[in-house]
């Protein structure tokens, strides 16, 4: 009889935006997600492969790599990553999947780190991609000063909707709606005219729009940290009746989770 898949999801760092990952208050990795067999590493920001490491996690066994977009808070690390993920570049192995304007004239991968991989594939909005039996979609690009797009994993019957930086626009709760775990970035308290992301009260909207199983905050600004964003959490757990979790560096979520959440 074949065990269980223990499908999982690494926090390797909830901080975002600059001043969070300058300081390094919060560890601003990424995330590590092992789904339908396959290890994925999602937004590899600065500091990455020290998360890796420290949470013995081993990048030889990465599959693929995916940015949800170039900016560096969310790419940082990509080139140590895919030659962690590559053996040095010794065992070409690998897929890295980013937007066009990853790959222009600021390309996030250094010429001679992109001939390590097997395939590199450029995101677009209303892609659907697989990777040796693990789906997933790139359904809607986001308002974000960069090529920006949200990911939706289908993996074992459970679908994961990963909502990145964007300012919010309605179309985000209608895209990402039938999600049974809603992983979201919120960067900021209250909304500033000229920045391009989330709140809490919107996240808090999304939430309760789409109706997820559960939803994991992540991704914290300065101010949402001086938040406390657990206490934000559990308000908005007692206020949507989703559970609603504030990610910590080094969480592991197990989507076995989901199957005990009442909805």
């Amino acid at each position: 009889m074949t065990e269980p898949r223990d499908d999982s999801i690494t926090f390797l760092g909830t901080g975002g935006a600059r001043i969070m990952v300058a300081l390094q208050i919060l560890a601003s990795g990424g995330m590590w997600m092992s789904l339908s067999g396959k290890n994925v590493l999602v937004d590899p920001g600065p500091g990455c492969i020290v998360q890796v490491n420290k949470r013995k996690l081993r990048a030889e066994t990465l599959d693929a790599i995916i940015l949800s977009h170039r900016h560096l808070d969310h790419s940082g690390d990509v080139n140590v990553m895919i030659e962690a993920m590559t053996g040095g570049g010794f065992r070409g192995k690998g897929k890295f999947y980013a937007p066009s304007d990853a790959f222009g004239p600021e390309p996030v991968i250094y010429s001679y780190v992109k001939k390590f991989l097997n395939e590199v594939v450029v995101l677009k909005e209303g892609g659907k991609y697989e990777l040796d039996g693990l789906k997933f979609e790139t359904p809607l690009q986001h308002h974000h000063p960069v090529e920006t797009y949200g990911i939706v994993f289908h993996a074992d019957g459970r679908t994961i909707a990963y909502i990145t930086d964007t300012r919010y626009f309605d179309k985000l709760i209608d895209v990402y709606k039938g999600a049974d775990l809603l992983i979201i970035n919120v960067v900021l308290t209250e909304p500033r005219p000229t920045v391009d992301h989330l709140t809490l009260d919107e996240a808090k909207k999304i939430i309760a729009g789409i109706k997820p199983k559960a939803a994991i905050l992540t991704h914290f600004g300065m101010n949402v940290w001086k938040a406390h964003p657990w206490e934000v959490a559990a308000d908005m757990t007692e206020r949507t009746g989703i559970r609603v979790i504030a990610a910590r560096d080094g969480m592991v979520f197990h989507l076995a989770d989901l199957d005990e959440v009442k909805t």
